[in-house]
C-alpha cells in the first residue's frame, strides 16, 4: 500500500468501534481501506469507481461498524488538504446517505460540525475546516434527502449564512449552494421554513450580486410567496426593474463582471435580472438605462464583455420589436468596434462566443420572423461598409428554409441596391486618423458587394437543407454580375430586372468572377439535393456534381450562359467574345450536343468525363478568353478523333495522337492554382488510361525528370500568371484584417534581412571599386598630403553628386540580384509544386492500369526522383514531394497485387532491367536509396516469375476452390518449376554476387532485410545462395557480416521449400552437417567480447545452432557435434561472457540441447556461519552513540563486550552481511508497517531499538521529546553527521 494518497492529514488509528477486535476494521478487510485511498486520489475516474465499489461492498456486508466507520472516515475527508479529495469524499458522503436512508441527516450534519469546528480548530487548519463544513452540506443536498428532514434544512441554510462571512477562503460558493438548494425545494417548504431564515438577505439583495441573485431565484421559483406586496415590504418597491432601482441594480452588475473575469462566463444574476425585467415588461428601461448607459459606459473589459454576453443570452427571451431595440442598440455597435479591432494576434476575442450564442438561438427558434431579424441584424453591422461577421458564417445551416429564401433575396437586393440607412455602420478610431480623401459612398459599396457575393458562395457550401431551385438561382446571379451588365430588361432574364443603383466597377466584376469558380469547385462536390427516391439513391452511390435529373450542374451554367449570349440586345459581357472566340463557344455547344446523344446510347464514365473536362475549359473562355481559345480548339480535336471510327486508322506520322494532345491539355490545366481543375483532370486522365500510349506516358514522365527542369519555364508562367489570381481570389474571399498584412510584412522583413545577410558575406564588387576610384581621383579626393582646403565647394558638390549616382547605380545592381533570387526562388517552388500534382497522374496510372506494359517505364524515372530528392535541399516541400514519390513507389507499385501478365515479349529487356536495378543497388552509397532500387528488382523478379506460370495454372481447374487445392497439393512443382519466363540461372548469378558482395566487402549499402525479403517472397531463391550463406559464416569481412549470413542462413534453412528442392537425404543431411561445422569454426576464432559486434556475432550463430541441433534431434542426423560441444565449453571461459543476458541465455539453451546442465548460481557473499552461543551481527542504527563512547553492558561477558567492541572497530568484515540484515530488517519493518499501521511499525521499531542499543538506545527518544525536531541545537546535527559518516561501510564511502 503506498503511503502517498493518504485521505487526511494524519492517517488515523483504528477506530474502537463496537463489535470490533482489537485492531478494528483495520485487519478486517484491507480492500475495505482501500476505497477511501482512492477516493482522495486526483483522477476523477478512480475517485467515481472507488465509490461505487464502497457502496456495492456496504450493500453486500451489511456490518454496522463498517457503516459507521465509512461515516467517520468519510466525514474525516471532507477537510482534507488536497483540493481534490475533499470533492471525492463529499460525493462518496452523498451516495452513502442516499441508500442508506435510514441515517438521520441531522446526526450526519453534528457530526461534520463538530469534527470541522471553525471555533475550536487551529489557525492554519481554518480553511480545511471550512471547507470540511461546505462539502459536508454539499453531500447532504446531494443525497436528495434534505427537502424531507425540515429540521436539517434550516440548520444547512443558516450553516451556509455562515459560511458565506469566510469569502477569502469559500468565496461565492455558500451563496450559489443556497440558490442550488432554494431552486430544488417546494413552494411550501421554502415559505414555512427557510423564508423567515432569509429574509435578512432577502432585505439587502442590492448589496451583492449573490444575495441578489437569491432574491431572482425566489421570485421565479415562489411566485406565490414573494408577491409584489411582500417585495414592496423587503425592498420599498414592488417591482425589481424600475428607475429608482437602476443604479443598485448598476452596481451590483459591475460587481458580478468583476467577479467573472477570470471564468468569462455571464454571472448567473445577469440571466435572472434579464427574465425578471422580461417578466415585469421592463426590459427596455433595463437596457437603456442600466446596461447601455450603465455598464457600457465605463469602458473596460468585463463590463463591455458582460453586455456582450447579456445580448447574446437575451434572443430567446425577446419579441420581435425588442429584438429590433438590441440589434440596433449600442451594445451592438460597441461589439462590432471590438471584432475589428480584435483582429490583431494576442487580442482576446469575443466573436466564437457571440456565434455559439447566434447559432444555439437559431437552432431553438421555431419563429421564422426571429431567425430572419437576427440574420439580418447582424448582417447589417457594417465597419465602412463591410460586415463584422463572416461571410462563411456556419450558423446559417440551423435556417428554415422559407428563412433561407428571405435572407438571399435580402442579400441579392442589398448587392443591387445598397442601403446603409439600414445598416449600424460604424469607423474604428485608428480608421478615422488614418482615413484618406476618398469616396467613401462607392468604398462602401465596393466592401458591401464583395461580402455579399462571397456569402451567397457560402450559402451553397453550408450544411443546411437546400433545393435546387435555390442553388441554380444563386450560381445564375454571380454567374451574371461577374461576366455581364444589362442593357434592357427582359422577362426571360430574371437577373435583368432590376438595375443597380450605384453600376459595377472594376474590381466588382473581378471580385464575382473570382468567387463564381470558388462556387464551380462547391458544385462539383455536392451532393444530390432533393427528398425523391432518384435523389436518394444517388446519395447512396456518392454521386456529387449533378442534379436530380444527372445533369451537372456546370451544364446548366453553360445554358444559361449560351442563354445570355444569345440576347445581345438585352445584356452585354464585360468582356466580349471575338468572332473566333465565339466560333469556339459554339463548336463547343455542338460537340457537348454530340457527347450527349452518345451518352444516352452507351452510359459510358468515359464520356462523361469528356463532357465534364469540356465544359470546364469552355467555361473558362468567360475569365481568360485568349488564353483558353487555343486550348479548347486543342481539346475539341482530340475529343472528335477520339469518338471518331475513322480514328481507328494509322494517324500521320506528324501528328500527334489524340491521347497526346489530352495530356498536354490536362498538364496546362493542372499548372492552375484550382483544386476543380485538378480533380477533373484527375477524372479525366483515369478514363484516356487504357488508351494512353508511350509517348504521352514520355510527357508525365518529362515533367518529373530533374535533368528537365531548365525546359519547363513555359508551365512556370503559366502557374505565376495563375498564381497572381489565386491570391486575389483569396483576398475577395477573406475578410480585410490587419493581422494577415502584418504577418506578410513580417514575412518580406525576414527575407530581405536574409538577403541582405547574403550581400554582406559576398566580397566587394571589383568593378565597383575600380569605378569609386576613378570618380575620387577625378575630384581630387585622393591627393595624399593635401589638405581638403584646396578643394573649392564646388568641386566637392560635383563630387558629392558622381558619388551618389555611383553608389545609386550599384544599389540598383545589387536590387536587381535579389529580385532575380527571389525569382528564381519562386520559380523553383511552382515548379515543385506543379510535380507534385502531375504525381496524381502517375497514381492514377497505377491504379488504373497496374497490368500495363508501360508500367515497366514509370521505375527508373521515379527511382532518379527519389535519389536526387534525397540528395537535395530539405525543406519542406521537397520532403513533401519525396515522400509522396517514395509512397506511390512503394505502395502503388512494388506492392500492387496486379501486374503485368503480357510480358513475354519484354523478356529480355526485364532482365537487362533486373540486372540493372541489383547492381545500381550494390554500388550505391546511401541504404535508404538502394533499399528501392532492390524492391523494384524484386518487383520484376514477380513479374518475370508469375506470368506465365499464372496463365499455364489457369485451365487446370474451372473454379477457384479446384485452383487453390491444386496449388496446395503440389507446392513444390508450383515454387520450384514454375518459374515462368524468368531466366533462374542469370538471376541467380545477379543476385550471388549482389548477395557475395554484401558479406566481403566492408560497406555495402545492402542490408541484410533486402536479402531476407527475397527469401520471404521467392523462396526458390534460397538453394542457389545457400552456399555463399554458409562459406561466409567465415569468410565474412567483419564480425557483422558474418552474423548476417547466420541470420540468413537460419532463415533459409527454416523455408519448408528449400528441404523439398533437395534431391536427397544426404543432400540436407551434408548441408546441416557443413553449417554446423561452420559455425564450430567460426566460435573457436572467438577471443574476446570487447566490442557489440563480437556479441552479436555469437548470438546469430547461437540462435542458428539452436535450430541445427533441434534439427538433428528430431530428424536423427547423423551429424557430430562433440567438437561443437568442446568450442561452447571454451566459449564460456573468455573474458566479458557474462555481461549479456540475451547470450548467457542463449548458450544454455545450446547446451541444453547437447545435454548439458546449467549449474546453479552461488549467491555473491555467503552469511557467515555463527558462533554457538554468539549474537548474529546487527547493523548499527543510525543516531547511536559510536563504540567508543559506549559503556559496556555489565550483564555481558568480557569476552562478548571485546567481540562486540571488535566488530565494531572492523566494519569491513561484515559490511555484506549488514547490508543483508539492513535489508531484511527494512523488508520486515515495511511489512509490518503496511499492515498493522503506522502506530504497530514505530512499536516494532522502539521495541528493536531497545532490545539493540541497550540504555543508549532507551535515552534517545527521552531526549528528543524534551523538546520539537526542528529546534536541535547546531552541536547535535555535527554530532549526527559524525555518527553518519562512521557508520558508512566502505564501499558506500568509496
Amino acid at each position: 500500500m503506498e503511503a502517498a494518497p493518504a485521505p487526511a492529514p494524519a492517517p488515523a488509528p483504528a477506530p474502537s468501534l463496537p463489535g470490533s477486535g482489537p485492531r478494528g476494521v483495520l485487519q478486517q478487510n484491507r480492500q475495505f481501506l482501500d476505497f477511501f485511498w482512492d477516493i482522495a486520489k486526483p483522477q476523477q475516474e478512480t475517485r467515481l469507481a472507488a465509490t461505487e465499489s464502497l457502496l456495492q461492498y456496504l450493500r453486500a456486508s451489511e456490518q454496522e461498524d463498517e457503516l459507521k466507520y465509512t461515516l467517520k472516515r468519510l466525514i474525516e475527508g471532507l477537510g482534507a488538504t488536497r483540493e481534490a479529495a475533499r470533492p471525492g469524499f463529499s460525493l462518496a458522503l452523498a451516495q452513502v446517505l442516499q441508500f442508506f436512508e435510514e441515517i438521520p441527516l441531522h446526526t450526519v450534519l453534528q457530526q461534520i460540525k463538530e469534527k470541522h469546528n471553525l471555533e475550536r480548530v487551529k489557525k492554519k487548519l481554518f480553511r480545511n475546516a471550512a471547507f470540511g463544513n461546505f462539502f459536508g452540506v454539499l453531500a447532504l443536498f446531494q443525497s436528495g434527502r434534505l427537502a424531507k428532514d425540515k429540521k436539517a434544512l434550516l440548520e444547512c441554510v443558516r450553516l451556509l449564512q455562515s459560511l458565506a462571512q469566510h469569502h477569502a477562503h469559500l468565496r461565492d460558493l455558500p451563496r450559489k449552494t443556497l440558490v442550488d438548494i432554494l431552486s430544488e425545494i417546494p413552494e411550501a417548504v421554502f415559505e414555512e421554513v427557510l423564508f423567515s431564515a432569509l429574509q435578512a438577505d432577502l432585505t439587502s439583495a442590492f448589496s451583492t450580486p449573490e444575495q441578489l441573485h437569491l432574491l431572482l431565484v425566489g421570485i421565479q421559483k415562489f411566485p406565490g410567496v414573494l408577491k409584489p406586496s411582500k417585495l414592496k415590504i423587503l425592498l420599498g418597491s414592488s417591482a425589481i426593474v424600475t428607475v429608482e432601482n437602476i443604479p443598485r441594480l448598476v452596481k451590483v452588475l459591475k460587481t458580478a463582471a468583476r467577479s467573472e473575469k477570470k471564468d468569462r462566463n455571464l454571472p448567473r444574476v445577469g440571466l435572472d435580472l434579464l427574465r425578471v425585467s422580461v417578466k415585469e415588461g421592463a426590459f427596455e428601461l433595463f437596457w437603456k438605462e442600466a446596461v447601455e448607459n450603465g455598464l457600457l459606459k465605463e469602458k473596460s473589459g468585463p463590463n463591455s464583455y458582460m453586455c456582450y454576453r447579456l445580448l447574446g443570452s437575451a434572443l430567446p427571451l425577446l419579441s420581435l420589436d425588442q429584438l429590433q431595440i438590441v440589434l440596433r442598440g449600442e451594445v451592438m455597435r460597441h461589439y462590432g468596434d471590438h471584432v475589428v479591432s480584435a483582429q490583431l494576434p494576442d487580442r482576446f476575442k469575443f466573436a466564437p462566443e457571440m456565434e455559439t450564442y447566434v447559432n444555439s438561438f437559431l437552432e431553438g427558434c421555431d419563429d421564422p420572423e426571429k431567425q430572419l431579424a437576427v440574420m439580418i441584424g447582424f448582417s447589417t453591422l457594417t465597419n465602412q461598409g463591410y460586415p463584422v461577421v463572416p461571410s462563411f458564417w456556419k450558423v446559417v445551416k440551423h435556417l428554415q428554409p422559407v428563412v433561407l429564401l428571405k435572407y438571399v433575396d435580402w442579400l441579392k437586393r442589398m448587392f443591387l441596391r445598397p442601403d446603409f440607412d439600414c445598416c449600424l455602420d460604424f469607423t474604428t478610431s485608428r480608421q478615422k486618423q488614418n482615413q484618406e480623401k476618398v469616396n467613401m459612398t462607392q468604398h462602401r459599396v465596393v466592401r458591401l458587394r464583395k461580402w455579399i457575393i462571397a456569402r451567397l458562395v457560402s450559402i451553397i457550401d453550408s450544411q443546411g437543407k437546400k433545393e435546387e431551385d435555390l442553388v441554380m438561382d444563386v450560381v445564375r446571379f454571380c454567374f451574371f454580375h461577374a461576366f455581364f451588365e444589362t442593357q434592357k430588361p427582359t422577362s426571360e432574364i430574371p437577373e435583368t430586372k432590376s438595375l443597380p443603383s450605384v453600376p459595377l466597377d472594376g474590381q466588382s466584376h473581378s471580385t464575382a468572377a473570382n468567387l463564381f469558380f470558388s462556387l464551380l469547385q462547391i458544385l462539383n462536390s455536392l451532393p444530390v439535393l432533393g427528398d425523391t427516391a432518384e435523389a436518394a439513391a444517388l446519395r447512396e452511390k456518392h454521386i456529387h456534381g449533378v442534379t436530380a435529373d444527372r445533369n451537372l450542374w456546370i451544364y446548366l451554367i453553360i445554358q444559361y450562359a449560351s442563354v445570355l449570349l444569345s440576347h445581345e440586345k438585352h445584356v452585354k459581357a464585360v468582356t466580349p467574345f471575338t468572332a473566333e472566340q465565339r466560333a469556339a463557344w459554339d463548336r463547343m455547344l455542338q460537340s457537348l450536343e454530340n457527347l450527349q446523344k452518345k451518352e444516352k446510347e452507351s452510359r459510358s464514365m468515359e464520356i462523361f468525363a469528356f463532357q465534364h473536362l469540356l465544359l470546364l475549359v469552355g467555361i473558362h473562355l468567360f475569365k481568360t478568353p485568349a488564353e483558353t481559345q487555343d486550348l479548347l480548339n486543342d481539346l475539341l480535336n482530340c475529343i472528335e478523333r477520339a469518338f471518331d471510327k475513322k480514328s481507328k486508322k494509322k494517324p500521320d506520322d506528324e501528328e500527334p495522337e489524340w491521347v497526346e494532345v489530352i495530356v498536354e491539355i490536362l498538364l496546362s490545366l493542372l499548372s492552375q492554382p484550382s483544386l476543380l481543375m485538378r480533380r477533373v483532370s484527375k477524372s479525366v486522365f483515369g478514363r484516356i488510361c487504357p488508351y494512353l500510349s508511350k509517348k504521352a506516358l514520355h510527357l508525365i514522365l518529362n515533367v518529373l525528370d530533374p535533368e528537365q527542369d531548365q525546359d519547363e519555364e513555359s508551365a512556370v508562367v503559366v502557374m505565376e500568371e495563375t498564381d497572381k489570381k489565386k491570391k486575389t481570389l483569396l483576398e475577395d474571399t477573406n475578410e480585410e484584417e490587419s493581422a494577415d498584412s502584418s504577418d506578410d510584412d513580417s514575412s518580406e522583413e525576414d527575407g530581405e534581412e536574409d538577403s541582405e545577410a547574403e550581400n554582406n558575406n559576398e566580397g566587394v564588387d571589383e568593378n565597383f571599386r575600380n569605378q569609386l576610384m576613378n570618380v575620387l581621383q577625378a575630384g581630387n579626393a585622393l591627393g595624399g598630403d593635401k589638405s581638403d582646403e584646396d578643394v573649392d565647394d564646388e568641386t566637392m558638390l560635383a563630387l558629392d553628386e558622381n558619388v551618389s549616382a555611383l553608389f545609386a547605380e550599384q544599389q540598383k545592381r545589387v536590387q536587381a540580384k535579389k529580385d532575380e533570387k527571389e525569382k528564381m526562388r519562386k520559380e523553383k517552388i511552382l515548379r515543385r509544386d506543379f510535380k507534385i500534382k502531375v504525381l496524381d497522374l502517375i497514381e492514377v496510372f497505377l491504379a488504373k492500369q497496374p497490368e500495363n506494359p508501360l508500367v515497366f517505364d514509370i521505375i527508373e524515372p521515379l527511382l532518379l526522383v527519389i535519389e536526387r530528392s534525397m540528395s537535395s535541399d530539405s525543406d519542406k516541400q521537397e520532403q513533401d514531394f519525396l515522400q509522396k514519390t517514395a509512397d506511390i513507389f512503394t505502395n502503388h507499385l512494388c506492392r500492387a497485387k496486379q501486374y503485368c501478365r503480357s510480358g513475354g515479349d519484354l523478356r529480355e529487356d526485364l532482365h537487362a532491367l533486373l540486372e540493372s536495378l541489383v547492381k545500381r543497388a550494390s554500388k550505391h552509397t546511401d541504404s535508404a536509396v538502394a533499399l528501392y532500387y532492390f524492391s523494384a528488382s524484386l518487383y520484376l523478379f514477380k513479374v518475370l516469375k508469375g506470368n506465365v506460370a499464372r496463365q499455364t495454372a489457369t485451365p487446370l481447374s474451372p473454379s477457384k476452390k479446384k485452383l487453390k487445392s491444386s496449388e496446395g497439393s503440389s507446392a513444390q512443382t508450383d515454387q520450384l518449376s514454375g518459374t515462368g519466363i524468368l531466366d533462374l540461372k542469370r538471376v541467380t548469378m545477379v543476385y550471388q554476387a549482389a548477395l557475395n558482395g554484401f558479406l566481403t566487402r566492408r560497406k555495402s549499402a545492402l542490408t541484410g532485410s533486402m536479402f531476407l525479403d527475397l527469401f520471404n517472397r521467392f523462396p526458390v531463391m534460397c538453394k542457389p545462395l545457400i552456399d555463399t550463406l554458409v562459406k561466409s559464416i567465415t569468410a565474412g569481412a567483419r564480425q557483422h557480416q558474418q552474423a548476417q549470413a547466420c541470420m540468413l542462413l537460419q532463415k533459409a534453412l527454416q523455408t519448408r521449400d528449400l528441404k523439398l528442392s533437395m534431391t536427397s537425404e544426404e543432400e540436407w543431411e551434408e548441408l546441416i552437417r557443413e553449417s554446423t561445422n561452420q559455425i564450430t569454426e567460426s566460435l573457436k576464432a572467438v577471443s574476446e567480447f570487447k566490442v557489440k559486434v563480437d556479441q552479436e556475432k555469437v548470438i546469430k550463430c547461437l540462435e542458428l545452432l539452436n535450430f541445427l541441433i533441434k534439427t538433428v534431434n528430431q530428424q536423427k542426423l547423423n551429424v557430430a557435434l562433440a567438437e561443437l560441444s568442446q568450442a561452447l565449453q571454451a566459449l564460456s571461459q573468455q573474458e566479458g561472457f557474462g555481461k549479456s543476458v540475451r547470450l548467457d541465455s542463449l548458450y544454455w539453451n545450446v547446451m541444453k540441447l547437447l545435454g548439458f546442465v546449467r549449474p546453479k548460481k552461488e549467491k555473491a557473499a555467503a552469511r557467515p556461519e555463527h558462533v554457538p552461543g554468539a549474537e548474529p551481527l546487527k547493523r548499527k542504527k543510525k543516531g547511536f552513540l559510536p563504540a567508543t563512547k559506549k559503556r559496556k553492558n555489565r550483564k555481558k561477558t568480557p569476552q562478548e563486550n571485546g567481540a562486540e567492541s571488535s566488530r565494531e572497530a572492523g566494519p569491513e568484515n561484515g559490511a555484506e552481511s549488514g547490508r543483508e540484515a539492513g535489508t531484511e530488517n527494512r523488508a520486515e519493518s515495511g511489512r509490518e508497517a503496511g499492515t498493522e499501521g503506522g502506530e504497530a511499525a514505530a512499536r516494532k521499531k522502539n521495541k528493536k531499538r531497545k532490545g539493540g542499543a541497550g540504555k543508549a538506545g532507551a535515552e534517545g527518544p527521552s531526549k528528543k521529546a524534551k523538546g520539537s525536531h526542528g529546534q536541535e541545537t547546531q552541536g547535535k546535527q555535527g554530532k549526527a553527521k559524525k555518527k553518519k559518516k562512521a557508520n558508512k561501510t566502505p564501499a558506500q564511502k568509496a
